[in-house]
């Protein structure tokens, strides 16, 4: 009896008897070892609307369901028979339901059956590496925060042990949702993201970390990765009206450090350089602010820098929170600070703004959205430095959820893209 392997197995050299006045003949016997585990799913997030009919259907069910087949191809452009095979294979894997009590009564015929997103066997899981803190959270199919923690970016260690531990704190809370199916991970985070999931971050002092390669082998699941602003850019895009969808803005954010990203027609810009710097813009003269005299942009603005700032006017506070509570208890020192931060910020939206002139600006983070009482400020500063008379300016709404939503657009991504094909790669 003969038997096939299907690969090729290691030797040892055992001994067969030879006939008598013969040697005996040392010959190598195949082995059995186990296989190798697959080598995990990695992807740079593409952070665009897809085309891919699978994609639009899935869309259509999130943005409009309970949704019937043909207002569903009606909404896409799709043919009705292509939207019956989409909806079949969507239903198959589960990311879609049918809610047949929403079946019109007294039909005649073939009932007609909406159908929706499911969002109740699913999970993806978001982390967003930041430079002080990281969350990390669990998301529906529909984009919803599930469940969500926040815990210290580690300081100590090479940045491969720092993901590590980041990785493994995401493994436990991931472990938390008992009955739910995780589909995917996704990390957004500062610096730029090029292909495999590896990261040049030079504020961490980071240079080709395979963080992509580090969360897949912790959570045990594909992973796509982003930079942290194009991200919250996406987040913005997926929760965006339908209608604005073949616009364009510009998305500028502020917090720890200050980024940009661009998003033309259903697509945020990746440019092959990584995400544009603008940490380094002239502020121009200031009064309390950047006490160090660095004219730069990020220093001047950061939280970090604010708190500067304020220690240098004798304010006794070390927290950004504290900073905001003195400023609306009538520490005036306070709101002065918080108020020519707006200034600075304002003063270059304007500037960033008349180079791209996009259809909308809309201003993310908390140095917009955790002082409101600042946004006038904003506001003045960007009318009179902008050659626009008119400009449609919004703040974020996903609000002090930024990072979270930013995180899941990443873990969503190859899912909106291409809802079959990345469920291949789950298990």
């Amino acid at each position: 009896m003969t038997s096939t392997l299907s690969r090729p197995l290691p030797a040892s050299t055992v001994e067969i008897p030879a006939p008598s006045g013969v040697a005996a003949l040392p010959v190598r016997r195949a082995t059995r070892t186990a296989p190798k585990a697959p080598a995990p799913h990695i992807a740079t997030a593409g952070l665009q609307l897809s085309t891919k009919a699978a994609a639009l259907v899935l869309r259509t069910a999130r943005v409009s369901g309970p949704v019937f087949r043909d207002d569903a191809a009606a909404a896409t452009g799709l043919s009705i028979s292509t939207v019956n095979r989409q909806v079949s294979a969507l239903l198959k894997a589960g990311v879609i339901r049918e809610r047949a009590d929403l079946t019109p009564p007294g039909a005649v015929g073939r009932p007609r059956v909406p159908f929706e997103i499911n969002t109740a066997g699913f999970l993806t899981v978001g982390i967003h590496i930041g430079y002080k803190s990281t969350s990390i959270t669990t998301h529906d199919l529909m984009h919803r925060v599930v469940g969500a923690i926040a815990i210290p970016t580690p300081q100590d260690g090479t940045p491969e042990e720092v993901v590590a531990s980041i990785g493994a704190s995401a493994r436990r809370f991931a472990d938390r949702w008992v009955g739910k199916r995780l589909l995917w991970a996704g990390v957004a985070m500062g610096g730029r993201v090029v292909d495999g999931g590896e990261v040049d971050h030079p504020r961490l002092g980071w240079t080709g970390v395979p963080v992509g390669r580090i969360i897949a082998e912790s959570v045990g699941l594909p992973v796509s990765v982003a930079s942290h602003v194009e991200a919250m850019a996406a987040a913005e895009l997926v929760v965006n009206n339908p209608a604005e969808q073949n616009q364009n803005f510009l998305y500028f954010y502020a917090r720890e450090t200050a980024g940009i990203a661009f998003s033309v027609d259903g697509t945020v810009h990746t440019p092959a350089a990584g995400p544009p710097t603008i940490g380094h813009f002239p502020t121009g003269a200031t009064r309390l602010l950047d006490p160090e005299n660095t004219g730069r942009l990020e220093e001047t603005v950061s939280d970090s820098g604010i708190l500067e700032a304020a220690a240098a006017a004798g304010l006794d506070v070390t927290s950004i929170d504290e900073l905001r509570a003195a400023a609306r208890t009538g520490d005036a020192v306070a709101h002065d600070i918080l108020v020519e931060r707006a200034e600075v910020l304002g003063r270059t939206v304007a500037l960033i703004s008349d180079i791209f002139n996009p259809d909308h600006v809309i201003l993310g983070g908390q140095a917009f959205t955790d002082y409101p009482e600042a946004l006038p400020s904003v506001s003045k500063a960007l009318r009179a430095t902008s050659v626009a008379t008119q400009r449609d300016v919004r703040v974020a709404r996903s609000a002090i959820t930024v990072q979270q939503k930013a995180a899941g657009a990443v873990a969503l991504d190859a899912i909106y893209a291409d809802p079959l094909e990345a469920l291949s790669h789950t298990l």
